[in-house]
């Protein structure tokens, strides 16, 4: 029999790829960046700085072809003026963010109002950050790195919630006559707590756990399989017991 330590460089060297291909996937990705403004002298400029720092760039002069772009392609950040024909800076901020498929892109509303009325609507309208005009180039830079930075780490967390998810679901395939389970608990827990009243975020929570109630099974044999009527049936069972509760223990610290 392997010994642990051989078994953990093995499984090591089989992961090292998946790694490395990772990797070279985050390196290769250019932050697309959407920039909103009718005066065509400022959008230009600023897409012309924001590509000499390797951003792909996409310029549009208003709210209806910015929501079009953004439907077309999400963007990793959003640069917005304020004042603009037809929908406002402040309309188009708050409707991405009240859109559960929108609402974590950073948004930052570009404005030369100075009023302090004026910058509490924009927090309001769940505004990320604010750039005054006239535009710094060494402003933009920053505030830009600091925003995808943040949107990375975003991006790192709801592709560790999918995994969690997905592990779940694989529990689930491993019994034919439990097909859809996890998606019934998942959805009835919602729908109760709707009706319950709770909040978005405590509704949130009763979604995932729907999927990940049984995700302690993965560490578990099929007992069917692997436990037969030998001494040491019992010290097995307790053995995949054990396994399955620390398995639960640690999804549930997540």
């Amino acid at each position: 029999m392997d010994s642990p330590q051989r078994f953990r460089t093995t499984v090591l060297s089989r992961t090292q790829p998946y790694r490395e291909i990772s990797e070279v996937g985050a390196r290769r990705h250019v932050p697309r960046i959407l920039v909103i403004d009718d005066n065509p002298d400022i959008m230009l400029l600023m897409q012309e700085l924001l590509a000499t720092r390797g951003y792909d760039v996409v310029a549009v002069p208003d709210a209806v072809q910015a929501e079009a772009e953004v439907h077309r392609q999400t963007p990793d950040l959003i640069l917005s003026d304020v004042i603009m024909p037809g929908k406002s800076g402040y309309e188009l901020c708050r409707e991405l963010k009240d859109n559960p498929a929108t609402r974590l892109i950073p948004f930052v509303l570009i404005t030369g109002l100075t009023d302090r009325e004026d910058r509490l609507k924009g927090i309001e309208c769940g505004a990320d950050d604010f750039l005054n005009k006239p535009i710094y180039a060494e402003e933009l830079f920053a505030r830009v790195k600091s925003l995808l930075k943040l949107k990375d780490f975003t991006d790192e967390l709801e592709t560790a919630e999918s995994v969690l998810c997905t592990l779940g679901l694989s529990v689930e395939s491993r019994d034919p006559y439990t097909e859809g389970h996890c998606e019934r608990l998942a959805q009835n827990a919602s729908a109760l707590g709707r009706h319950l009243g709770l909040d978005d975020e405590s509704i949130v929570a009763l979604r995932r756990g729907g999927y990940l109630h049984d995700l302690g099974k993965i560490a578990v044999p099929d007992l069917s399989v692997t436990i037969t009527n030998t001494p040491t049936a019992a010290a097995t069972r307790t053995d995949c017991a054990k396994a399955k509760f620390l398995c639960w223990h640690e999804s549930c610290k997540w």
